[in-house]
């Protein structure tokens, strides 16, 4: 009798124990659901760090030369493609990932995704994954909604297929093609420890890269790959 209770009592223990380990790991998969539903706008706001990264839908003449200026000064900067312009430019993709650059997810045909459902979001976002899969061999992991829109469906369809959506802190403003002095100031007035900075591939960005990049260090910010800002 005694040793029916003791193998009772410790299979009620054991069972117990279960139990709590499935929760704590529900809960664990929830937060981390959840976490990855929140936009992320910038880094740590303790760290002298910034990420640099540029959006891609349209153009490719200025690729190369955004390419070579990044190499020139030690910069891995994300690069968010749209899925149209990667089937496009398979060649430029593979480009972009052979010199070191993250590339991330921005989406199919550019569309409004707010007008968009859950599913219409998942298709741009997926398909997008699949044409940068099949140029460059990279999973996408990372996704920056055209326009910067978001809302519920688009955080949803984000979190469905793994992806964080990634915003910025400092936009450029460069596809309105200012002039590259004006683009140089508008950054370097408004950086800050943890920063985003967003920009895409224009003949003004590319004008100002050179002395953006230098007056960024001599402010002594470190200009580190996306993952490691989000990550730090």
């Amino acid at each position: 009798m005694f040793v029916f209770f003791w193998r009772k009592k410790w299979f009620i223990l054991c069972m117990a124990a279960v139990l709590i380990v499935c929760v704590y790991a529900a809960a664990f998969s929830a937060e981390q659901v959840f976490n990855r539903r929140k936009p992320i706008y910038q880094g740590n706001p303790a760290k002298k760090q910034l990420a640099i990264t540029v959006n891609v839908d349209w153009g490719e003449e200025y690729i190369p030369q955004m390419l070579d200026l990044f190499q020139k000064n030690r910069v891995q900067a994300t690069f968010f493609i749209s899925g149209r312009w990667a089937g496009e430019h398979q060649q430029l993709v593979r480009k972009i990932a052979e010199a070191g650059h993250e590339i991330g997810n921005h989406g199919f045909s550019h569309p409004h995704v707010n007008e968009l459902s859950v599913e219409e979001n998942i298709k741009e976002i997926q398909e997008t994954s699949k044409a940068i899969e099949q140029a460059a061999q990279r999973k996408t992991r990372y996704f920056a909604p055209p326009y910067g829109e978001y809302n519920d469906r688009v955080l949803e369809a984000a979190a469905r297929t793994k992806h964080q959506v990634i915003l910025w802190t400092v936009d450029t403003v460069d596809w309105q093609k200012p002039p590259a002095d004006e683009i140089t100031s508008r950054v370097l007035s408004r950086v800050h420890n943890g920063a985003i900075i967003l920009m895409h591939h224009t003949e003004p960005t590319i004008k100002a890269l050179p002395e953006m990049l230098a007056g960024l260090r001599q402010q002594g910010y470190q200009i580190v790959p996306l993952e490691k800002l989000i990550a730090d």
